[in-house]
């Protein structure tokens, strides 16, 4: 069988490596800013995953958070 993925809007911001205030407005849940390296740790559901600079940082259905990479991310959504 084949399914298609429902529409669902989402929010999400790109993380380049300096976009320090925005990225602690969107991300409600505790997480961690590394400016060295330009990383943002955070807590998903299956466990802590990294975005580094260049990722987006998706809000999902249900309030989580997690990370995507920007080429499976512009494949995945178009702005809404």
């Amino acid at each position: 069988m084949k399914y298609r993925k429902k529409p669902v809007v989402i929010e999400a911001i790109q993380w380049m490596g300096n976009n320090f205030i925005e990225i602690n407005k969107f991300v409600t849940v505790s997480h961690k800013i590394d400016r060295n390296i330009k990383t943002v740790l955070i807590p998903t559901l299956e466990g802590e995953m990294i975005a580094n600079n260049g990722d987006y940082i998706i809000k999902g259905v249900n309030g989580e958070f997690y990370p995507c990479k920007p080429d499976i991310f512009i494949k995945t959504y178009d702005k809404a």
